[in-house]
């Protein structure tokens, strides 16, 4: 094979060596703009599990990399004055110059011929005159540019500022140093990657970076390889006390802004991009050489493995296509979390460290427990401590899970909610015995409070036929059998969800086409605009006037004084997915022009009118939760800036809590879906505002819980799916933790079924003497001793 790679960076590098090795006899160039001795950064670090694949893939490279490398296991935060450690972490560093020196030197030793200070020839001429071209060019990717329109990439280009350092100074571990500076929060990323220095990563928000006054300093272009002296010399003054007399280093280092590179083809032909020119993630999760290492590897054993190119990239691009857009997502998360650094900068330093630890998803309570113990213990004694001062629980420590949680006159036993699920098994209206099996077994299962599926105000009201209402007294009464269940049989509480369908009723049950409209028995929807659902599909609803706004108020509040007879302990009212007082406060839904449409203000009014009237009807030690679509994810609906603007709103007339949901208003939406997708929203409005949140979205483990009420991201959790899967998931959850107490009490009739049964021979008990010593827990506390 002739293949020609361009770009001399490590993903370049690194997979002319893998291919050359692997193909002694095919014959490689690599084209690098570049001097050989030309290097921009400082150091590059890695995670033992990609050293793993290094080491197999070129034992000579890995032995080489391994002579360089600068080990340890702990990250540092430095936070408020105090310094929180969480070790267990692994992680190896290196310069990015040697790096580069030892791959050249293996790809020369190969026989590679690499082309130093010298662009690349035209890539379609490449692509005629050799079998394979890879494109390693980096994050502004000229064949990328070149053939987007097959590759199809998008550039998501972030706001906040950042710059590449380094420093004479070596740290001991990673380094977060979060300092209140005059002009606001700014951070610092580093850590070592040899005997001699470190690297200093300065990031900062857009406004923060003006009132420092960097946009007045660096207001000119400046030349290749140049640095931003002016500015470099402004951060040695604002971080000397963490520097303590080290310099600084610069090497073309000026502000820039961090670009996440997609795209939606890696190959053209028999050109395929590796590294940055395929995809980006955030360097707070330390991944761009990794990924770029990673890609060559994977695509120099597919072109050994595969009978032809073309299906070896097919075969590369399958394998690493998924690994990529993980770690993406994971980097996004961690983006987005430095990027609002400013509203955690409230918390106390032990939550605070716990939450930096867990931005990206990927770490979490679980894991930080495997990786260091004694850091998990001391973030749940302090989060009993916390939540004891805040007017919940009595300070025993236990999974943050099984902390009770207090709201007006209710006291949930643990954190954990079964989401409200539409069943789609009533008969006008009628809550029936499913619903009471249904609601009480969730009930007997352990979870804190277990919440209704949407209850209806009125017939037309309903989504479906199926759907449940509390419009009657006869409804009523139904309702309350199921309530009297729940408090006679189990420790949870159970609210009722109330809302009107709007402009997405009168439509099928879910398994007979979810949002399609019924074939027959149609009845009238409505809505504050004449806008269908789905255009040509739906119904067009009829504009609601005053009287009918008049009319549907009052059948809430009657609903809500039904409710608060049939015994339910807290009401929650719909004002989301696109029902009806969803549809008042989207943009994309609400036309008027009247008081009830225009701005955000004008458009939360109706929804506040039906609430602060069903507050007034509902007993005042019972609290009430509103839920809302925090996001349309369309263009030109309701964002979430404006979602703080809504909690706010709805807290000011009395809402206790606030269940953040996001979409389902427009059928156009693009939602960013993945595990805890919605939390980021519940988040932000709980540290902007310190209004309790519900957080819900593809919540599916009680490690995940356990990370989100531990970090601070909200209240409590909601879990729907987890609780079709599994009825006695939170029993479960204690039972998989070790814990019984409070927080999760067994039914004394199954209290025999609380420990996991066997299923099969076991490995113990385990031999008193053992041939391999394995790590004791808590000991991985490795600092970087050069």
């Amino acid at each position: 094979m002739r293949i020609a790679v361009i770009g001399g960076g490590p993903g370049g590098l690194y997979f002319a060596a893998l291919a050359k090795h692997l193909g002694p006899g095919d014959e490689i160039d690599v084209w690098e703009r570049n001097a050989a001795d030309d290097t921009f950064g400082f150091g590059v670090v890695f995670s033992d599990e990609t050293l793993g694949g290094i080491e197999h893939a070129d034992e000579q490279v890995y032995r080489e990399m391994a002579r360089e490398f600068a080990r340890w296991d702990d990250i540092d935060v430095h936070f408020r004055g105090q310094v929180l450690t969480s070790g267990g972490h692994g992680f190896a560093a290196m310069s990015r110059k040697r790096l580069l020196q030892i791959l050249q030197q293996r790809c020369a030793g190969l026989g590679v011929r690499l082309h130093f200070a010298t662009p690349a020839p035209d890539a379609d001429r490449l692509a005629a005159e050799y079998d394979l071209v890879g494109a390693a060019d980096g994050v502004n990717s000229a064949v990328r540019a070149r053939h987007a329109g097959v590759f199809g990439p998008s550039l998501d280009d972030r706001s906040c500022r950042y710059m590449w350092l380094g420093t004479d100074k070596v740290f001991d571990a990673f380094k977060f140093y979060i300092e209140q500076t005059p002009y606001g929060v700014m951070q610092i990323h580093g850590y070592p990657f040899d005997a001699h220095g470190s690297t200093f990563i300065v990031e900062m928000a857009e406004q923060v970076w003006q009132r420092a006054g960097f946009d007045d300093i660096a207001d000119r272009e400046f030349a290749p390889g140049e640095s931003d002296e002016k500015s470099i010399e402004l951060v040695r003054e604002l971080f000397a006390g963490v520097l303590g007399g080290a310099r600084l280093l610069a090497n073309n280092s000026r502000w820039i802004t961090f670009t996440t590179v997609r795209n939606q083809r890696w190959r053209h032909g028999n050109v395929i991009l590796l590294g940055d020119a395929a995809h980006t993630a955030h360097f707070s999760i330390g991944s761009g050489t990794k990924l770029a290492m990673e890609d060559a590897l994977a695509l120099a054993a597919s072109l050994h493995e595969q009978p032809d190119v073309e299906r070896a990239l097919i075969a590369y691009e399958a394998e690493r296509k998924p690994v990529v857009e993980s770690t993406q997502r994971a980097a996004q998360a961690s983006l987005e979390w430095f990027e609002n650094l400013g509203q955690y900068v409230h918390q106390e330093p032990v939550q605070f460290a716990f939450n930096i630890m867990t931005r990206s998803r990927r770490v979490t309570y679980d894991n930080l427990r495997v990786r260091d113990p004694g850091f998990v213990d001391r973030a749940d004694r302090w989060f009993a401590g916390h939540e004891q001062r805040r007017g919940h629980g009595d300070g025993s420590v236990r999974p943050p899970m099984f902390q009770p949680f207090r709201l007006r006159g209710l006291e949930l036993r643990n954190r954990v909610v079964v989401s409200p699920m539409d069943m789609y098994r009533a008969c006008d209206g009628m809550p029936g015995d499913f619903h009471l099996v249904h609601l009480g077994g969730k009930a007997l299962g352990g979870a804190g409070l277990v919440m209704t599926e949407m209850v209806c105000v009125s017939d037309i009201g309903r989504i479906t036929p199926g759907c449940t209402g509390i419009y009657t007294d006869e409804q009523a009464r139904a309702w309350r059998r199921i309530t009297e269940f729940v408090h006679a049989e189990s420790t949870a509480k159970i609210g009722i969800q109330i809302g009107h369908s709007g402009r997405k009723g009168s439509t099928r049950l879910m398994w007979e086409g979810i949002d399609q409209p019924l074939p027959e028995g149609n009845w009238p929807v409505v809505a504050p605009s004449p806008m269908p659902y789905r255009e040509g599909v739906n119904q067009v609803p009829r504009e609601l006037d005053p009287d009918d706004l008049g009319v549907i108020r009052r059948q809430f509040t009657d609903a809500a004084a039904r409710a608060a007879d049939a015994g339910f302990d807290l009401l929650e009212l719909h004002c989301a997915h696109g029902y009806l007082l969803s549809s008042f406060i989207s943009p994309l839904t609400n036309h008027r022009t009247d008081g009830y449409g225009g701005s955000l203000e004008a458009r939360l009014r109706f929804p506040l009118e039906v609430f602060r009237a069903m507050r007034r009807v509902w007993p005042a030690d019972r609290p009430m939760s509103v839920r809302i679509s925090a996001t349309d994810w369309c263009d030109d609906g309701i964002t979430a800036e404006d979602s703080v603007e809504i909690a706010r709103a709805f807290a000011t007339a009395g809402a206790d809590v606030i269940d953040v949901s996001t979409g389902q208003v427009d059928p156009a939406e693009k939602p960013a879906f993945g595990r805890s997708y919605q939390t980021p929203f519940a988040d932000r409005i709980r540290n902007e505002t310190g209004i309790a949140t519900m957080a819900v979205g593809v919540i599916s483990s009680y490690d995940d819980v356990n990370s989100i009420l531990l970090a601070g991201r909200a209240d409590l959790c909601l879990l729907g799916r987890a609780h079709l899967y599994d009825p006695n998931w939170t029993l479960h959850a204690a039972a998989e933790q070790g814990y019984s107490g409070p927080g999760a009490e067994w039914p004394l009739p199954w209290r025999a079924g609380s420990r996991r049964p066997q299923t099969g021979r076991t490995e113990g008990p385990k031999p008193r003497l053992e041939l391999i010593r394995r790590g004791e827990p808590g000991t991985a506390h490795r600092r970087w001793r050069p």
